[in-house]
């Protein structure tokens, strides 16, 4: 099974996120498949960039995105 999920990067207390495609079983910061966006919570507000066209190619071939992932879908208008 694929997910969509955020991949953790930053320092301590100032995290950065990548919004990645990866195996379900592969951990949090470990392997993953492509790279489609990336998320920043740390600014005000938060900013975030998503490639719409792989995430639309991933969500029609099967990729469950976790549900922060999907907000953000939602927000960049994917779906």
């Amino acid at each position: 099974m694929v997910k969509i999920r955020l991949k953790r990067m930053g320092k301590k207390k100032a995290p950065f996120y990548r919004i990645i495609v990866a195996d379900a079983r592969s951990p949090r910061d470990g392997r993953f498949i492509e790279e489609i966006g990336t998320y920043d919570p740390t600014k005000e507000p938060s900013v975030y960039n998503v490639d719409t066209e792989a995430a639309k190619k991933w969500l029609e071939n099967g990729a469950q995105p976790t549900a922060t992932v999907e907000k953000l879908l939602k927000l960049a208008g994917v779906e």
